[in-house]
Formats: structure tokens, sequence, C-alpha cells
């Protein structure tokens, strides 16, 4: 299968995730949504959206392709072992995509949080083009690959290097992403970063979960923007985040704030529990500085737009590093 082909296959793959009446589609969300409980239809529905929209364009796909000329002729096909998180819906689309696009067979290792639309992707990239039902194996556990991509924690990680480090890999720790506020932004900012932060239970490695503000910023105005969210108390496991995390602010007589669903507290720390947002303060004409090591996105003026954190283009590889460079460089 050439590179068109492949192309064509994901684009095909994208008109029919925008078919509503597409009742296989319907079935595998709502199948995803029993198998656990995090995975909100709404939030479902905003992965495919961003994935249709962001990752299986026709020109996107060119355009992002160009840059790498090897993989239109690529007469090497190895064997890629992917392990997927399962932190949001279809995390882990971009490195099968990545994979099958560079012309290599997909070892895929799914979470078990993240089984049904996976599986139902798979499913209908083969319906589309039974070749490549060759260049996808799902695997429990993934030996006899020649090159790893594994994302996980810190202990998973660490476990990761010591299995395939001595193969060609990427490997992805945890990372969370930070705002920085000057005090300026308008409503419609706020709303956006509530986005940001909220999103998939702000569970993901592009959610934001600390703020940067100048000292005395006003918090009232991002309070507000968050009331939107705090709807996600209708979950149970959400609820029961939200009620500890309570509880140990009061008993620590922690100060903090309330958006009616949401706490805020002051913490150095950029990684926060479910249902908090840290904040840090910083003089108002000097900049934050923060340990860009457990940082994956920034957004702020002059860093990326407010609302754009769950929306990354083809090209925006999480941690900075290029997949796609790394599969066409493997021979």
């Amino acid at each position: 299968m050439n590179l068109q082909a492949r192309i064509k296959g994901f684009v095909t793959l994208g008109q029919q995730l925008s078919d509503t009446n597409n009742a296989l589609l319907i079935e595998a969300k709502s199948a995803a949504y029993q198998q656990n409980a995090w995975f909100l239809p709404t939030f479902i529905d905003q992965a495919i959206e961003q994935i249709r929209e962001q990752f299986l364009q026709q020109t996107a796909l060119e355009e992002w392709t160009a840059a790498y000329p090897s993989i239109a002729d690529q007469a090497t096909h190895l064997k890629v072992g992917i392990v997927m998180a399962g932190n949001i819906p279809l995390v882990g689309f971009h490195d099968l995509l990545s994979t099958l696009i560079a012309g290599h067979t997909a070892v895929v290792k799914r979470s078990s949080k993240d089984q049904v639309l996976m599986d139902f992707i798979i499913a209908s990239l083969i319906k589309i083009n039974p070749a490549f039902e060759a260049q996808i194996l799902v695997q429990e556990q993934l030996k006899n690959c020649d090159a790893y991509i594994a994302t996980g924690g810190n202990t998973a990680g660490n476990y990761f290097e010591y299995y395939f480090g001595k193969f060609p890999h990427i490997i992805r720790k945890n990372k969370t992403s930070i705002a920085i506020l000057d005090g300026t932004e308008t409503l419609a900012e706020l709303a956006a970063l509530a986005d940001d932060c909220m999103l998939y239970y702000g569970m993901g490695c592009r959610n934001v979960t600390q703020i940067w503000v100048p000292e005395g910023y006003d918090f009232i105005p991002f309070l507000n923007a968050l009331k939107k969210y705090n709807y996600l108390q209708d979950q149970h496991k959400y609820k029961h985040n939200y009620d500890y995390q309570l509880a140990l602010l009061m008993m620590r007589k922690q100060l903090y704030m309330d958006s009616g669903g949401i706490l805020m507290s002051e913490n150095p720390s950029p990684f926060a529990a479910i249902s908090q947002i840290h904040y840090q303060q910083y003089p108002l004409g000097t900049s934050p500085t923060f340990n860009m090591d457990e940082i994956q996105c920034v957004v702020g003026k002059n860093q990326l737009p407010f609302g754009s954190l769950q929306k990354p283009l083809l090209a925006q590889y999480a941690d900075g590093v290029d997949s796609l460079a790394f599969l066409s460089s493997l021979k």
C-alpha cells in the first residue's frame, strides 16, 4: 500500500466519523461509556471531532507527510510497538496514524480504559482497505518489535526504559500544561481557558492544571467561567474526588476557592488532582519561572491560544518529539 492509498484510507475514515447516522459508531460510543464512565458521550464526541477535523483532512495529511519525503516510497516495513494511554478517548490515535502513514506495522497494546473506541477505529480502517489488516496487530505483550512508542506515567515510563531502551524508542512520562495570565484576558478567553482546564475532566497532559497570575489578580471572572463545568459533579467518581480534595483543604485550613464544582488553591506543583486547579502568583512586570521538563503546553498571551490545547494539529507532537521523523528514520 503506497502513501496515497494510506492517506485515502484515513480520509475515508474521517468521512465515516462525520456520519451521525453511523450505527456502528453510535454503538461504539455507547459501549465505550459503559466500559469507562470517565468517557462522557460529549467528551467522546469532542475527541472524535478533533481527530476528524485536525488529523483526517486530505490537505492536512498531504502537507504533513510532504515534509518527510522518505515515507512516500518506504520500502522497509518494521514492527513498531505502541503502548497506548487511556486517560482520554482515543489518545493513542496519533501514534497509530503516524506509524501506519510511515508505512510500518503497528503492534498495538491498547489501554484497558480505551479498548472499545480503538477497536472500532482499527476495524473501520480494515473495512475501508483490507490491506490495513496486515499492518495492524493488537497484542497484550509487545515482543519482537523493531521500535517502540510508549506512553504512561513516571513509574510505567521507567519500566518502558528498562525493557525498550535497547531499541529505537519514544517514551513519554507524566506531563501537564499551564496557563500564564496577565489580568487583561477577555471573558471569551477565560471561557476558552476553562475548556483547556476541564475538558476530559482535566485528565490529559494537554489540560491546564496550574495557572500563573499577577499578584492581586481578581479570580472571580475565571471562577465564573469554570461554572459551565460544574455539571461534572454529576459523575460520581468526579464528585468523590471533589469531596475528598475539599476535605483535605479544609482539614489543612488552606485557603481555597470554589466555582461550585472545581477547586482552586495556591500550590507550586503544576500537577493537580482531579477537580482541582493550582495557581501561583508572580510580580507584575516579571515572568513566571517553571520547570519545562514537567510541562507539555503553555497557554496565554504570546503562547498557545486559549482554547487550543485539546485541538492539536498533526505536527504538534507530544513532548515536542517529532514521531513521524522518528518513524521515517527507521531502517
